[in-house]
């Protein structure tokens, strides 16, 4: 999912400025498609949400292959599949988005607001930064695996506070993840990066809100 490729030369400064605006538009329209996915899927059963995570996850390995042409065709196509990832991803959040916004509604806005400052504080430090912040971006891949494993282990075995120390690591981790990618943001090859790029930083954002809201909701899931 997360992309641990070489540094290319410097893009000028206009082309990073081009890119850049081009993956946050990317990344706005993945999310407007999250929230319309979370709409239309507010009433799913668990099953179909499962069937919806897997479309989702389904798109991005297809992306990860996609936009490796350079072609203007496979760019459109790998925005189609991030249009795919944000729809798929929502319709599979819908029902637990909907359960929060009906029993804490104010849990939901608190974490979408605590989303947006937390993406724009590491998005901006690691954007900024001349140090390269590859290691850092290996060594949150790892702790993202170790985390998914703590929270398998969570499923079996009931640990006081284990929730919010989860959720707590995550947005640890995600910090790392945010920086990592959006110094690659400014230092890809060029625009054909932009969807996987839009797709990274999106995950990146969506983890962090799934984070607070269950640090807001009370860890209710």
């Amino acid at each position: 999912m997360y992309q641990q490729a070489g540094y290319a030369p410097s893009l000028t400064r206009d082309q990073t400025a081009t890119l850049f605006g081009q993956v946050m538009w990317l990344v706005a329209v993945a999310a407007g498609f999250f929230a319309l996915g979370c709409y239309a899927g507010r009433n799913l059963s668990p099953g179909w949400s499962i069937v919806w995570f897997i479309a989702g996850f389904g798109c991005l390995i297809a992306m990860n292959f996609t936009v490796r042409r350079a072609a203007d065709g496979a760019g459109r196509a790998g925005i189609g599949l991030l249009v795919g990832v944000g729809l798929f991803l929502g319709l599979a959040m819908g029902p637990a988005v909907a359960y929060y916004s009906s029993t804490s509604p104010q849990a939901v806005w608190q974490a979408a607001g605590a989303t947006a400052l937390f993406m724009a504080g590491f998005g901006a430090a690691g954007y900024a930064t001349r140090k390269d912040l590859s290691a850092l971006g290996r060594i949150s891949f790892f702790a993202l695996i170790a985390l998914i494993l703590f929270g398998i282990v969570l499923i079996f075995v009931q640990i006081p506070g284990a929730e919010l120390l989860y959720s707590i690591l995550g947005l640890v981790i995600f910090a790392g993840l945010t920086m990592f990618d959006f110094q690659r943001l400014r230092q890809s090859r060029g625009i054909t990066s932009a969807p996987l790029l839009a797709a990274s930083i999106f995950l990146d954002a969506l983890n962090v809100f799934l984070f607070f809201l269950r640090i807001f909701g009370g860890g209710r899931d």
